[in-house]
């Protein structure tokens, strides 16, 4: 019988005064009482809205029918045909601007909780099924991926479901990229990642840790040495951007990443990590996306009274409302329109405050949001011990730079086709390499459009 309730079901959460002093998953996740529930509220329409947009193009009202039916691992199998990270991307896709905003439920109330019912089934599987999957018969081809993000590993279990030996070759110690280093443990489980690659892994997939490819190896050494026949670059984008203000070069000021990496892959909010990391008073992120969301909310479980300085509105927040809501109820404080203009420091150039300039929100800018304008005489400091640059990231130019006949935009992004093939012959690229920092699903759905570029060029020869 159909749910027809206007609302979802909320999401079972740790208490917010519990939370922000630990780094355990938020959400907990439905039980199957509420996943039955919120699976009879789909109404499984003719037209599939909500598969328009979703960019790896997951049978969405088939997987959900099957939990209505509580076929819950035929539910988990629906989504792996076209998802390699489903556990993943039922916790860290913005579901609210893709499937979601297409269902037809949300017309009228709601949208039927699609990622919530990814991630339940994809926890449901990984608790109940034990039996790793089968890996398929070589087709004798050799692929090597650059990078074990998100993108880079979709081509991989893509190509390696089609029988391809695939290589992961990754710069750190741990695979997933941004997913191990970039996402906090209490949005993301690194537990949750470690089982996925392991599935890779059982498919047949290869991954070669601490490989820095453009400096322990070239892409043309891999092609014309190492016998590969394509190469996938997913290499990400990794090179944090700064305002260029006076005082950015102070102790206690930090890149986004530098601060999340040693927090989430370094462990170093433990007292046994060898990792240091400053656990300090008072701290300003500066930015509003999820990556500055993330920082705040790691600082604020270290302790910290933690300010989120950022140039326009809340409305005009870039990150997702949900990781708004959650960083407001954790006692992050937001000191919105108003913008840096300096880093001042005490006699041991340790900083001390972080002098602001308000803002007021004047006519569009060229992206369609209002532009800040400064307010003149409006500055003030702000006493903080820590500033957390969060003004996102660029490709890294190590590849480009070691990469014969690549060709470059301006921002630095590898250019490819629709395929996501480069200029050079069998070397193609997806994701933040290609676009700059955007989704974990955007590059999901470039790393399968490689990977289906990929075999119909070896089907074609």
């Amino acid at each position: 019988m159909a749910n027809m309730s206007l609302k979802k079901n909320p999401m079972p959460a740790q208490e917010p005064d519990v939370r922000n002093k630990n780094f355990n998953e938020v959400a907990l996740g439905y039980t199957e009482e509420m996943a039955l529930d919120e699976a009879a509220r789909c109404l499984n329409c003719k037209n599939h809205p909500c598969v328009s947009g979703c960019p790896v193009q997951i049978h969405i009202p088939e997987f959900i029918a099957k939990v209505a039916a509580g076929e819950f691992e035929e539910a988990y199998q629906i989504i792996s045909q076209t998802s390699s990270l489903p556990a993943v991307c039922g916790r860290v896709c913005p579901q609210e601007n893709q499937c979601e905003k297409h269902c037809v439920r949300g017309i009228k109330g709601e949208a039927v909780g699609i990622g919530r019912l990814e991630r339940f089934v994809a926890d449901w599987h990984n608790e109940h099924v034990t039996t790793p999957p089968v890996k398929p018969a070589s087709n004798g081809h050799k692929v090597a991926v650059v990078g074990s993000g998100p993108s880079g590993l979709t081509c991989a279990g893509d190509l390696a479901k089609k029988g391809y030996e695939v290589t992961v070759f990754e710069a750190l110690h741990l695979a997933g990229g941004v997913l191990v280093y970039g996402i906090p443990e209490f949005r993301l489980p690194k537990a949750i990642v470690q089982k996925e690659v392991d599935n890779l892994k059982a498919l047949g997939v290869t991954i070669a840790t601490n490989v820095v490819v453009g400096r322990t190896i070239s892409i043309d050494e891999l092609m014309e040495e190492e016998g590969f026949e394509a190469v996938f670059i997913g290499s990400g984008a990794g090179l944090p951007m700064f305002m260029g203000i006076p005082g950015e070069n102070y102790k206690g000021v930090y890149s986004a990443n530098e601060f999340l990496t040693r927090i989430n892959l370094m462990k170093a909010y433990r007292p046994d990590s060898d990792t240091p990391i400053q656990h300090p008073k008072k701290v300003a992120v500066v930015g509003g996306g999820n990556v500055a969301m993330d920082a705040a909310r790691c600082s604020k479980r270290l302790g910290a009274e933690v300010y989120v300085v950022y140039r326009r509105g809340m409305e005009e927040l870039p990150a997702r409302r949900e990781e708004v809501e959650h960083a407001e109820e954790e006692g992050v404080i937001f000191k919105t329109l108003n913008n840096p203009v300096e880093i001042l420091a005490d006699e041991n150039d340790n900083v001390r405050a972080i002098r602001c300039i308000k803002m007021e929100l004047g006519e569009p800018d060229a992206s369609g949001r209002r532009r800040p304008v400064e307010v003149p005489g409006s500055e003030f400091e702000l006493d903080v011990d820590c500033v957390i640059m969060s003004l996102g990231t660029s490709p890294n130019p190590l590849i480009k730079s070691t990469t014969k006949g690549l060709e470059i935009n301006r921002k630095g992004g590898i250019v490819v086709n629709e395929d996501g093939l480069t200029s050079r012959a069998n070397v193609y690229a997806g994701g933040d390499a290609v676009t700059g920092a955007a989704t974990v699903i955007l590059a999901m759905g470039a790393g399968k459009t490689a990977a289906k570029a990929i075999d119909e060029a070896f089907q074609n020869k």
